[in-house]
């Protein structure tokens, strides 16, 4: 149980004004609440934690539990670092009204996102990465829903500070998580 809290947990915060959530909040707020778009990115969210536990899997029986604990404090930084580095764009210049465009631009995205690098942390730490898997389906699902459902009042917020704010506290996090591994 304590996987699955941590990776709805986590996906939710790191997918905070992640490219995802504002790709899909920029396309609701130029074309509409199309149901189309919300089942793609609740499709894509699955199919992107899916991957991050299954590549999670293949490594996790490989390396000894010290090792997974601190691949999974590396993971966390790593995604600290994108959410400092990559601040979501304010919205597209020209939108595509292609769902196979979006799909593909959209499942790039949050396979290379800082909430599945978690969900991959949280899951090779993890004794049932299964749950933490679902837990990061269902966080996922929420960010892209929430995107879906504000639109542009999304858009309006200050999301580069707050994903600067969440990355910081997130290095924090793995610092001292980091020094507490090595004691």
């Amino acid at each position: 149980m304590q996987g699955f809290l941590l990776g709805f947990i986590a996906t939710v915060l790191a997918g905070t004004g992640a490219r995802d959530q504002v790709l899909v909040a920029g396309l609701v707020a130029r074309l509409g609440q199309r149901p189309s778009l919300l089942a793609i990115a609740l499709t894509s969210a699955v199919l992107a934690a899916a991957g991050a536990v299954w590549l999670a899997g293949a490594i996790a029986p490989q390396l000894a539990a010290p090792a997974r604990q601190m691949l999974a404090v590396l993971v966390l930084a790593l995604a600290a670092l994108e959410m400092l580095a990559f601040p979501p764009r304010s919205g597209l210049a020209e939108p595509s009204h292609s769902l196979g465009a979006f799909t593909i631009v959209l499942v790039a995205q949050q396979l290379t996102d800082a909430a599945r690098l978690l969900l991959f942390g949280i899951a090779v730490a993890s004794l049932l990465p299964g749950l933490a898997g679902l837990g990061g389906a269902l966080g996922g699902m929420a960010v892209v829903a929430i995107g879906w459902s504000s639109g542009q009042s999304l858009l309006d917020l200050p999301l580069r500070q707050i994903r600067r704010w969440l990355g910081a506290a997130l290095l924090i996090l793995a610092a001292v998580l980091a020094f507490l591994l090595r004691q």
